[in-house]
């Protein structure tokens, strides 16, 4: 089945966006940071990702998201898997999305899965863990992209095999 013209696919372009603001924004910078700098409150400036990025992770964590700044192992563990695995699934999902090829169908419903379950773990300690958020609606907030495209991919790569064909593009 030929796929649509991605002029044809607004949902799609909706997703290439956001997977290219997660590869060159958080990706390889917001979360970058967290690896490179074990310590929000002591550290030295590393070489990437730039000052004023460090600065306004930094800014953020400490004003609305503390567990950013506290970095327990399970949340580095979450940004080792963006880093590791999401990193690369976005480069190529972007290609896939835009050339409508059908094979980033399973990488993209594994994707979305494992992305709703890193996001329900953070959000389940923003509301009560060790290091809840003082401000829930702007952390909620903050997150919600990290909820509703993940969604948005499950039920666009859920309705059939050839989820860029005429038949079943929205």
């Amino acid at each position: 089945m030929p796929s649509l013209p991605l002029s044809k696919r607004p949902i799609d372009i909706a997703l290439i966006v956001f997977f290219c603001v997660n590869l060159f924004f958080i990706t390889y910078i917001v979360d970058l940071e967290q690896l490179v700098i074990a310590d929000a409150d002591h550290f030295t400036y590393p070489f990437w990702p730039p000052r004023a990025m460090v600065d306004l992770v930094h800014w953020y964590g400490h004003q609305f998201d503390p567990v950013l700044i506290a970095r327990p192992a399970w949340w580095r563990a979450t940004i080792w898997i963006d880093a590791l695995f999401f990193g690369p699934f976005y480069a190529v999902a972007i290609y896939a999305y835009a050339k409508g090829r059908n094979w980033i169908r399973f990488v993209s419903i594994m994707w979305a899965s494992v992305m709703l379950t890193n996001v329900t773990i953070i959000l389940f300690e923003e509301v009560c863990g060790n290091h809840a958020s003082p401000d829930l609606v702007r952390v909620f907030l903050a997150n919600a992209a990290w909820v509703i495209f993940p969604v948005i991919v499950l039920v666009r790569m859920g309705r059939s095999i050839h989820p860029f064909s005429a038949s079943t593009t929205p």
